[in-house]
C-alpha cells in the first residue's frame, strides 16, 4: 500500500501488487490487509508530528478488522537503549535537530505498547544505521542494545522483516538487528 502507485511501476513488473492507500486510515488498512497473514509497515514521512501515532492507531484497528494478527514495523535505532540502558536519543551530544523525528517514532511505538495487546507486533530497528552500499549476506544478528556504529544492509534488514512476518520469533518487542 502506497500513496502513489505510479511511483512504483517497476515493482509491479516483478509480480508485486501495488495498491493506493493511506496507512493512517483504518478503512484503507482493513480493506488492503484482508486476506493476508501479516503486514509489514515501512512507512515514514518528513513531517512526523502526528503521522507515526496515527499510523499505529490505524494499523492496530485496521489489521484487527481484517483478521490480520501479525504486524512488523520498521523502527529507528535511536529509541533503543545503549549499553548503559539510556536511550540513544537521550545520550549527551545527540543532535537536537533529530529529536522531534525520533520522538514522533517513540510516540508510535508507545501506541503499539499501550494499545496493541491484541496484535502480535514486532518493532524492528537497525542496531545503528544502514550500510547504504552493503550487499546481501543472508544473515543478521539480534542485539541486546543499540550501537550507532553498527550497520546492516537494506537487503539483510529486509530478511529480518520477512522472517518476523513469516515465522514470528519476537512478540510485542523492540528488536535491534545488525
Amino acid at each position: 500500500m502506497v500513496r502513489d502507485p505510479s511511483r512504483y511501476g517497476g515493482l509491479a513488473d516483478g509480480g508485486v501488487r501495488i495498491a493506493a492507500g493511506d496507512v493512517t486510515d483504518v478503512a484503507d488498512v482493513a480493506a488492503l490487509a484482508a486476506g493476508h497473514d501479516a503486514a509489514i509497515n515501512a512507512a515514514a514521512v518528513t513531517d512526523p508530528r502526528a503521522f507515526f501515532t496515527s499510523a499505529a492507531h490505524a494499523l492496530i484497528k485496521g489489521l484487527r478488522q481484517a483478521g490480520v494478527d501479525r504486524l512488523v514495523t520498521v523502527g529507528i535505532a535511536t529509541l533503543l537503549p545503549g549499553p548503559d540502558g539510556t536511550r540513544l536519543l537521550d545520550m549527551p551530544g545527540f543532535p537536537a535537530e533529530f529529536r522531534p523525528f525520533c520522538l514522533a517514532h517513540a510516540d508510535g511505538l508507545e501506541v503499539l505498547r499501550a494499545e496493541g495487546a491484541a496484535l502480535d507486533w514486532a518493532y524492528v530497528s537497525p542496531a545503528g544505521d544502514f550500510d547504504h552500499e552493503g550487499e546481501r549476506t543472508g544473515h543478521y544478528e539480534i542485539r541486546e542494545h543499540g550501537d550507532l556504529a553498527a550497520r546492516i544492509s537494506y537487503a539483510d534488514f529486509a530478511l529480518v522483516l520477512l522472517d518476523e512476518a513469516e515465522t514470528p520469533r519476537h512478540h510485542r518487542s523492540h528488536l535491534a538487528v545488525t
